[in-house]
């Protein structure tokens, strides 16, 4: 593995921590980030498969929509707990 490609893999892993540490346990709906968080995952077996270019396409769109999803997620989560005092 080159230095380089080990930097975009820690650079990914990073995001995708991120993405899932902004979602926080309650009732909300979380279908469309674990959807979004397979996203990720599914491009990085393409990656690993050999197929750099398209796997590295899906991993960034999932990471992307990891995020958005994430902060849905989240925004709803705490109107949620906010609703229940």
């Amino acid at each position: 593995m080159t230095r380089r490609s080990r930097w975009v893999w820690i650079a990914l892993t990073a995001l995708v921590v991120v993405g899932l540490a902004s979602t926080t346990a309650g009732a909300a709906d979380k279908s469309k980030v674990d959807q979004a968080t397979r996203q990720v995952d599914q491009g990085a077996k393409q990656i690993g498969q050999g197929k750099v270019g398209a796997g590295v396409k899906e991993t960034a769109k999932g990471v992307g929509n990891t995020v958005v999803e994430g902060a849905k997620y989240t925004g709803e989560t705490i109107k949620e707990f906010f609703r229940e005092k």
